[in-house]
C-alpha cells in the first residue's frame, strides 16, 4: 500500500475508540440478556467483531502492527444469522469427501458384506462385486451409516478429504418426503445456527503458525 493510501493516525484512533464502544455495548447486552439466544447479544457480538476487524486492518496498514486477539466467526464464512431466535426444528446438512485410496481393499470389504448378506450355501447366487468400484460403494454405503464409515474409512480403503456440517434452524419440520427430490436446494446460510469444518488446510495453517515466531495476524 502506498503512503498516500495509508489510513491516517486519526482514523486508526477512531477505529480504536469504536472497538472500545463496541465492547461496552456487548457487555451491556450480556448483562441485560433475557436468555441464552438473546438476539441483542448476538447483534452486539457481530458489531464487536466488525469493529475489531476494522481496527486490526487499519492498525496493520498504518503501523505494520497487529492485535493479539481473534474473534470467532469474524471470517465472513457465513452471513449474519437471520433465523428464528428459538428454533423449533433443525436440519443437519453434512458433506464428507473421500478418495478411493485402496480400491482392492474397498472391493474386498464390499464382497465380504455381499457374502454375509447372502448367507451360507448361497455362493452361486451371491452378488459379485468383481472389479466395480461403483458397485462396491453401493454395497458399503447401503450397509453402514455415514458416521460409521467416517470412523472406519481406512478399513474400507478410503482417505478422508474435507468435511462440513451445518446445523440449520427452522420454524417447523418439513412434511415427510417434501425435500427428497432436491435435498440441498433450500440450504440457506442465513439459517445456519452453527457450522463445523474439517480440512487439511487448517492443519497447514497451524503448522505455519508454529513456524512463525511473531504475533498472529487477524484480518490483516
Amino acid at each position: 500500500m502506498s503512503d498516500a493510501a495509508q489510513p491516517t493516525a486519526a482514523e486508526v484512533r477512531a477505529a480504536a475508540e469504536a472497538v472500545k464502544a463496541a465492547i461496552d455495548r456487548h457487555l451491556d447486552a450480556v448483562e441485560r440478556r433475557t436468555g441464552d439466544d438473546d438476539p441483542a447479544v448476538y447483534d452486539a457480538f457481530n458489531a464487536l467483531a466488525a469493529a475489531a476487524e476494522v481496527y486490526d486492518e487499519l492498525l496493520y496498514d498504518r503501523y505494520d502492527e497487529v492485535t493479539p486477539f481473534e474473534i470467532p466467526g469474524a471470517d465472513d464464512s457465513l452471513p449474519p444469522y437471520a433465523g428464528p431466535a428459538e428454533p423449533s426444528a433443525l436440519s443437519v446438512l453434512i458433506r464428507r469427501d473421500y478418495v478411493v485410496a485402496e480400491p482392492p481393499r474397498l472391493l474386498a470389504q464390499a464382497q465380504r458384506l455381499a457374502d454375509v448378506e447372502a448367507g451360507p450355501g448361497a455362493e452361486d447366487t451371491t452378488p459379485v462385486v468383481g472389479t466395480s468400484v461403483h458397485a462396491a460403494l453401493g454395497v458399503l454405503f447401503g450397509e453402514y451409516e455415514p458416521d460409521e464409515i467416517a470412523s472406519r474409512h481406512k478399513e474400507f480403503g478410503l482417505e478422508e478429504g474435507d468435511s462440513t456440517l451445518w446445523v440449520s434452524a427452522g420454524e417447523a419440520a418439513p412434511e415427510p418426503g417434501e425435500w427428497l427430490g432436491a435435498p440441498f436446494e433450500d440450504a440457506d446460510p442465513e439459517l445456519v445456527v452453527c457450522r463445523f469444518d474439517v480440512s487439511a488446510v487448517f492443519d497447514e495453517e497451524d503448522d505455519a503458525d508454529e513456524d512463525f515466531a511473531g504475533p498472529a495476524v487477524s484480518g490483516a
